[in-house]
């Protein structure tokens, strides 16, 4: 049964409440309130509501209080009766003292069934009720609603169990408390307004911050992204928050922007070289290579070979614009990595004969990661420390199991780095001042790609490297259960 009631309750308010709230919604979507409009016309609504409330929960107090009152008085009722007996039968119409206070009682003795006394003006039983013993009625004064309440009592009396129907008026009392309500009403909707008022101008001082902040984010633009920031002296509350929050995002937009330019600078400038030495051997070949082999030959193989650098860093921008974009997948898996290591140790001594490589310590351990990606990260390190090194060098290699984690150690003798470019050889397009000068091939984005992939499975890249002496890279990649 309750199931029930919940479901058709649960139904009635799918069809019937929620359509309203959401025409409601609509129709107050039409209307552009201010923020200040919104406070005010809400506090007025809990000003109302409170207001009713208190003076609902006044009057009821003021009457209970009033009941109580008449209660006392019957009790002094009782007394008499016990004491004295009760009243002469044709007292029974008289006004007395308790009568004028709005107490009529009748008495009956419960052995004989006597009325012994009985000054009520009219039996309820077809009276409307409130409560248990709450009635509304005219009995007293026809041309006024009035409110009686009604108690038993059982008293002994000579002897005789003795039953008394206690009737309180509450008209004379209902005339007082409506001149009390309508002057305590009246007050409060004097206060509401007053409230209201001063708080609709209150409401626009705590505001202002708000409309300063609208006016300096409306004049923001990419040319000044810069130099400009929400005021947030003199805020001492939330909307100081607020502004430093929003001065922080600015300053990341304007690092993410000013480094979106340089990227886009960096990759125009990488581009333009091949794509001019392309344009150039097309040239020749367009006024002698039809007539000259050497010539036709010579371009062709430039034209290759710069085509294989542009496309090598389309690739490497590629993948950083999937990783920027949050596209970029790993799919991974577990393997050994020692295998990997062995297979790169050995394509690495194919190609290069010129260097000494060296892999002392290979050991198993096991990786949950990107065969692939992991793989390319290395051979980033790898060609870098061929890149880096000359004729006769040494190129160390190691694959490590230090406690289940995985290390791969990538050392050169070759030309190092000093401090300030080890502070930023992650950063993308950067080559250093040694680098750009011996006229030594790369784009600077290799080592930021290794970095995102060793990251990508939170692992860590530590730099030792000493100027002339060479450079060390250890990759800790962590273990996973």
């Amino acid at each position: 049964m309750k199931v029930n009631f919940k479901e058709s309750l649960r139904q009635f308010l799918i069809r019937i409440v929620l359509p309203f709230r959401k025409k409601r919604e609509v129709w107050l979507g039409n209307f552009r309130f201010s923020i200040a409009f919104r406070i005010s016309l809400h506090y007025l609504k809990l000003l109302i509501i409170n207001g009713v409330l208190f003076l609902c929960f006044f009057s009821l107090l003021f009457l209970w209080g009033e009941k109580l009152q008449m209660h006392d008085s019957a009790e002094v009722i009782l007394e008499e009766a016990v004491e004295e007996g009760f009243p002469e039968e044709n007292a029974s119409n008289n006004d007395s003292t308790f009568a004028l206070l709005g107490i009529h009682y009748k008495a009956v003795d419960n052995n004989t069934g006597v009325i012994l006394f009985n000054n009520l003006e009219k039996d309820l039983t077809g009276e409307k009720k409130l409560f248990d013993s709450i009635y509304i009625s005219g009995v007293f004064d026809e041309s006024d609603l009035a409110v009686i309440v009604e108690e038993h009592k059982e008293v002994v009396v000579n002897g005789a169990l003795v039953d008394i129907l206690f009737q309180y008026d509450l008209a004379a009392s209902l005339k007082e408390l409506n001149m009390l309500l309508l002057c305590v009403g009246l007050l409060y909707l004097f206060l509401v307004y007053v409230i209201t008022h001063f708080g609709k101008k209150s409401d626009r001082t705590l505001l202002e911050p708000i409309f300063e902040m609208s006016e300096t984010a409306n004049r923001l633009t990419v040319n000044n992204l810069g130099s400009r920031r929400l005021n947030v002296e003199g805020t001492k509350n939330e909307l100081k928050d607020l502004a430093a929050v929003i001065n922080n995002m600015l300053d990341r937009l304007e690092i993410s922007y000013e480094s979106q330019k340089q990227f886009v600078s960096d990759a125009s400038h990488e581009l333009r070289t091949p794509i001019a030495v392309i344009q150039g051997y097309a040239n020749l070949l367009n006024r002698w290579g039809t007539s000259n082999k050497e010539v036709m030959l010579e371009s062709i193989d430039a034209i290759n070979n710069e085509a294989k650098a542009m496309q090598d860093l389309v690739e490497k921008l590629l993948f950083l614009s999937r990783h920027d974009k949050k596209t970029l997948k790993l799919d991974k898996h577990r393997f050994n990595m020692c295998d990997v290591v062995e297979e790169m140790v050995k394509e690495t001594k194919i190609v290069v004969k010129d260097r000494v490589i060296e892999a002392s310590v290979l050991q198993d351990v096991e990786v949950y990661g990107d065969k692939q990606a992991l793989k390319q990260a290395i051979r980033i390190f790898i060609d870098n420390a061929v890149k880096y090194s000359e004729e006769g060098d040494t190129i160390t290699i190691t694959c490590q199991d230090d406690d289940g984690d995985c290390v791969i150690n990538v050392s050169d003798t070759g030309l190092g780095m000093t401090r300030k470019d080890v502070e930023h050889i992650f950063e993308r397009f950067y080559r250093s001042d040694q680098v750009r000068g011996a006229k030594i091939g790369g784009h600077g984005l290799g080592l930021s790609i290794a970095k995102l992939i060793v990251l990508g499975h939170t692992g860590k890249i530590k730099v030792r490297s000493q100027f002339t002496k060479g450079t060390t890279f250890t990759i800790t990649l962590p273990r996973r259960f």
